[in-house]
């Protein structure tokens, strides 16, 4: 088991690590390391057109992997994070290709989880936390039902409390241009791509036309 500055230390060299996040067991690296990003997908059998998910420890670090948010999504971040909200957001010059899964874009989200958002200021940018587990097999919160075929492959896993407390993973959402009809009219569009843990009725109780 790893300790704090010993899980930042090999993040910084470009080594994937598992540790605690606000829904599930992460297993993850720097977002801006090529080829950490690349043995992301490896260990955990993951096909690269699909994205992987970023968090941040502060809304400063989002400048190393995502464009300036639009006004849209600043009003979502202010509501909703720190938090299980993860936005789809042009990707910043020269972010890793692998990490968009080609798409151009990344999906970030504020973590509220306390040992994972130090992870993330000690290892001095965002870390992308995808779910520490082999593609196609569940999500785990206990250390002892981490897969073996995952944690061989990585550099050291951080068990800090508190332990994740499942239930569903982080809702993402893309902002849509221009306004809704009829009865949203005037109202900033999302698209939910994932359901999670904040409901879309909480995207609608906060002024949002959702999709």
């Amino acid at each position: 088991m790893l300790n704090m500055d010993d899980a930042a230390a090999l993040l910084r060299t470009g080594r994937v690590v598992v540790f605690p996040t606000e829904t599930f067991f992460g297993v993850g690296c720097l977002a801006t390391h090529a080829g950490a990003v690349d043995e992301v997908y490896r260990v955990k059998r993951r096909v690269h057109r699909l994205a992987l998910p970023v968090i941040a420890g502060h809304v400063d670090q989002l400048a190393q992997v995502a464009a300036r948010m639009d006004p849209v999504a600043e009003g979502l971040a202010r509501r909703f994070w720190p938090g299980p909200l993860s936005v789809l957001l042009p990707a910043a010059p020269g972010v890793p290709a692998p990490l968009t899964g080609g798409t151009g874009r990344v999906a970030v989200r504020l973590t509220p989880h306390p040992v994972a958002r130090e992870l993330c200021l000690l290892a001095g940018g965002p870390l992308v936390a995808s779910s520490a587990n082999i593609s196609g097999r569940p999500a785990v919160t206990r250390v002892a039902d981490l897969d073996p075929e995952l944690t061989v492959e990585v550099a050291g896993v951080l068990d800090l409390p508190p332990a994740p407390p499942g239930g569903l993973p982080s809702t993402l959402v893309e902002v849509l241009d221009g306004g809704g009809g009829g009865a949203a009219a005037g109202l900033p569009r999302l698209r939910v791509l994932r359901a999670g843990a904040v409901p879309v009725q909480a995207l609608r109780d906060a002024g949002y036309a959702v999709e």
